[in-house]
């Protein structure tokens, strides 16, 4: 799974940044949950760690402790989600 997010800061900067298969892990490890339980629903602390760790991933200078990461930001916003391994249609009788 991958999600584009827009991450806004309380000082009125911005950044886009992609979640990756390592920032999917590292939540995985951190939350001992696997992601297809996010389909059920995700959590403002679940999109804020994503955040985090797909800043740090793309260079966006963060604070190294999370929590302080979080006293910073002011939302964060999915943009956009695409599944890793999407479901191929039936072949057509045109085919």
């Amino acid at each position: 799974m991958k999600l584009t997010l827009r991450v806004d800061f309380t000082d009125g900067a911005q950044a886009t940044v992609v979640t990756n298969l390592w920032v999917i892990t590292q939540w995985e490890r951190k939350y001992k949950s696997k992601i297809t339980q996010m389909a059920t629903g995700i959590g403002a602390e679940d999109l804020a760690f994503l955040a985090y760790e797909a800043c740090k991933v793309s260079n966006v200078v963060v604070d190294a402790a999370f929590d302080s990461f979080i006293k910073k930001v002011d939302k964060v916003e999915v943009l956009d989600s695409e599944t890793e391994n999407p479901t191929q249609g039936e072949p057509s009788a045109d085919a």
